[in-house]
């Protein structure tokens, strides 16, 4: 079966494709950046085919991901994307929003800005410019 991306449904054609590809299968790019925008985006998708049985062949230049290539295209990607900025993975995981509740809760309860951070997920200083806020807003 053949399956072509149409304008404008970017990323909506990679995702169907990825849960329709199976065993055997082969997802065929022109370009490695037609298959996504960073290292690490590459990589998570060549994760979902190779989970799925399938292959990633790219046209220009000739790569596969099957084979003695295809651990070299792999070396190679996880390099490339464990130098990327944080910020050029969309798919990274978002530290939560610290609500001002649960920091002046906790500070209440006689924890330190350290320990809330801790807590929270969040970084000190975002405890502090709450806190900071907060006094500013309440004098």
């Amino acid at each position: 079966m053949v399956r072509a991306e149409a304008p404008g449904a970017e990323g909506q054609t990679l995702a169907s494709i990825l849960e329709f590809i199976g065993p055997g299968d082969q997802l065929v790019v022109s370009r490695l950046e037609r298959l996504a925008s960073s290292g690490r985006g590459v990589l998570d998708a060549l994760d979902r085919l190779e989970a799925r049985g399938a292959a990633l062949v790219v046209l220009s230049p000739d790569l596969t991901s099957q084979g003695l290539p295809g651990r070299a295209l792999r070396a190679a990607l996880e390099a490339v994307a464990g130098l990327e900025p944080a910020s050029a993975n969309p798919n990274r995981r978002r530290r939560p929003a610290a609500a001002v509740t649960e920091i002046h809760a906790l500070q209440r309860a006689g924890v330190g800005p350290v320990e809330i951070a801790r807590r929270l997920g969040v970084s000190r200083m975002t405890v502090w410019r709450k806190l900071k806020a907060e006094a500013a807003a309440g004098a």
